[in-house]
């Protein structure tokens, strides 16, 4: 492990990638009508998954086009676009390295009920590049887990998990952004908080000192040094500080706070849990809730702008009508994974809190009827956040602004789609 000692940490290695030629596009959204004739019983938020049309907006469009674009966006220090290019003897091996990493899936099956948009199988050219590129950076640079844990990182299925989430990505380093970001976050949560040695004694310590792997110390030069080797003291901390070094990278000033801000609403959330967890607490089920709304996928979809190379402008982000409507993407996804990982939390060591066993606590009815119910909370919950996002993209039809809106709608779409596929991990009750 590298001494960072009184000298400042060097920024980590630029990753060069293999070119290869773009597929045709796939597309994952509703078909575009011709500009000048509306698309015949088109719903709002179809419009919002569809994208402007139109002079000009050809930029916006989720599909991937046959080649970059020939200057990156302006949007923060993007490095140039470089064609996801890969030779063809990597592009023969391209199924053997998804198996190697985890990434071929059974398509699973979708909680009965549970109102979702199903989406277009990932790039699996991609799917494998970004996987072997996050293994190669866990492993390797941020030494983020031990050889014991190395069926368990193939089986999150990372690449796939964002390459799903950020089809619009225009190169595989953006997506690279989210996904070590995606990978140093859990890492905190295994680690810090729940499976690989995790407690809530001593949790918000710990939390603070890795937030500032993420919002950096401004202290005195005599204690700087301290601080600066503290980053490299444990895996969470590596990793979150290595990450976060990537995503300034393309990230603009205002999207880089924005996503600080976010990761410290969600170790609010954390420290919620956590205080429940030390007096036994069951809370109630719209207090369960209001911590979901902190503890929850937020970080995730809100940074979909850098990972797409754009800008979504802070004033536009900060107005009530889109945190309304990135709340309500959060807790819904959120709640997906509750209902997805139920069986695997009840055979986990311990009380978990999640919906359906909250509802089963405190309105006193059945483990059937309790995960019933929260298929349902999902459901108003993704309607309410549908409704919100057409509302605000009739309301002000900024290409930026829709285009994040559309974003936001894809990202809740993938992490649909990962739960759904990632039978590893996931497996539903029995109560159909």
């Amino acid at each position: 492990m590298p001494d960072p000692g009184l000298s400042p940490l060097p920024g980590p290695p630029t990753v060069p990638f293999r070119s290869r030629p773009v597929p045709a596009p796939v597309d994952v959204t509703v078909p575009p009508a011709p500009a000048e004739a509306p698309v015949p019983h088109e719903s709002a938020i179809e419009r919002i998954l569809r994208g402007p049309s139109g002079l000009g907006t050809t930029a916006l469009s989720l599909a991937r086009r046959p080649a970059p674009p020939e200057a990156p966006p302006e949007a923060g220090a993007v490095p140039e676009a470089v064609p996801d290019v890969v030779p063809e003897a990597v592009a023969e091996a391209v199924a053997e390295a998804l198996a190697a990493t985890g990434t071929t899936a059974d398509q699973g099956t979708p909680i009965p009920g549970l109102y979702f948009h199903p989406i277009a199988e990932p790039d699996p050219a991609r799917v494998a590049e970004v996987s072997r590129r996050i293994k190669e950076w866990a492993v390797d640079e941020v030494q983020a887990y031990p050889p014991e844990w190395e069926d368990q990182f193939d089986g999150f299925s990372v690449g796939r998990y964002m390459v799903a989430c950020h089809p619009d990505a225009p190169t595989v380093d953006h997506l690279m952004a989210a996904t070590r970001l995606m990978v140093a976050e859990n890492a905190v949560d295994d680690c810090y908080c729940e499976d690989h040695g995790g407690s809530p004694i001593g949790l918000g310590s710990r939390l603070l000192l890795a937030h500032t792997a993420l919002d950096p110390l401004h202290t005195t030069a005599e204690y700087t040094p301290a601080w600066r080797e503290s980053l490299e003291s444990d895996a969470p901390r590596r990793a979150y500080r290595s990450a976060m070094e990537y995503f300034d990278r393309l990230a603009t000033p205002s999207q880089s706070d924005r996503f600080r801000h976010d990761m410290a609403r969600l170790h609010m959330g954390y420290l919620a849990e956590a205080a429940w967890a030390e007096t036994d607490h069951v809370p109630e089920v719209w207090e369960y809730l209001a911590m979901r709304q902190f503890n929850n996928f937020r970080p995730c979809p809100t940074i979909t702008d850098t990972v797409g190379g754009y800008e979504l402008p802070a004033d536009l982000h900060a107005t009530p009508a889109m945190q309304r409507v990135i709340a309500l993407a959060g807790n819904a996804t959120t709640i997906v994974n509750d209902l997805y990982s139920y069986t695997k939390e009840l055979a986990s060591p311990g009380t978990h809190l999640n919906l359906p066993v909250v509802i089963a606590e405190r309105e006193g009815v059945s483990a059937k009827e309790a995960y019933l119910k929260a298929v349902e909370v999902h459901n108003d919950l993704m309607h309410a956040f549908e409704a919100e996002a057409a509302a605000l993209a009739a309301a002000s039809p900024v290409p930026t602004l829709l285009r994040f809106l559309r974003g936001v709608a894809v990202w809740v779409d993938g992490n649909h789609y990962w739960h759904q596929t990632n039978t590893y991990r996931y497996s539903l009750p029995d109560f159909w």
